[in-house]
């Protein structure tokens, strides 16, 4: 997909969430969900504007964030070599938030689909495609696994998030797991990423040694 396809697909993807919202709004009730608990079960709520207002704000924050990013990062020749990848996952995210604005708005009016089902499948996805990004992603001191060995050393960043990458693919297929085991979903989703964030910084400060050692022994 072209990079004006995914910023139209950005765009489309905002005004369908601003106009499913002003849709709905009408015959929505006071009181919004705004929170679930690891049973998938109603426990937080809002005032219907700031309900069903808070995930379009969301998004139109990330979408100038990510935006800016690129503008203010002192590498920013490198998101030329990954801007497809990068894009692709501002519009990703754009798809994930009008989702879940849809399951709010549907919760709101009587359709209950429990959380423990859709949201197993939507971090999925986010993170089997944060994989593509991470292993795509070139240095930059705003996107990816960002460690101080990691930015000290493009042989120590390409070598982590290549195996960083992998895992998060694996990361999105263990979570849709929680789509069958909907009493561990929220465990299927948040374990995998402790555990992967925690071993792909740990294995950037032991490349970074192992670098240091070879350019030394080279010396």
């Amino acid at each position: 997909m072209g990079m004006k396809l995914i910023r139209l697909a950005i765009i489309a993807g905002l005004i369908s969430t601003f106009m499913i919202t002003i849709f709905f709004y009408p015959i929505l009730p006071d009181l919004i969900v705004s929170h679930w608990n690891a049973a998938g079960q109603a426990d937080g709520y809002l005032a219907k504007f700031w309900g069903v207002g808070l995930i379009p704000l969301i998004m139109i924050g990330c979408i100038v964030l990510f935006a800016v990013i690129p503008l203010i990062d002192p590498l920013k020749k490198n998101y030329e070599k990954f801007r497809n990848y990068y894009e692709g996952f501002i519009l990703l995210l754009v798809l994930y938030l009008l989702a879940i604005q849809i399951q709010i708005i549907l919760w709101s009016i009587g359709y209950q689909i429990s959380p423990n089902r859709t949201f197993p499948f939507l971090f999925g996805i986010l993170f089997i495609y944060l994989g593509f990004l991470l292993e795509h992603a070139e240095q930059n001191w705003f996107v990816g696994i960002r460690t101080p060995w990691t930015l000290s050393s493009k042989v120590v960043w390409k070598k982590t998030h290549v195996i960083g990458g992998k895992l998060f693919k694996i990361v999105g297929i263990v979570s849709f797991g929680g789509i069958f085991l909907q009493d561990f979903a929220i465990w299927l989703i948040l374990v995998p990423v402790l555990v992967v964030a925690v071993f792909t910084m740990a294995y950037s400060y032991f490349a970074f040694q192992e670098e240091k050692k070879n350019l030394g022994g080279a010396g």
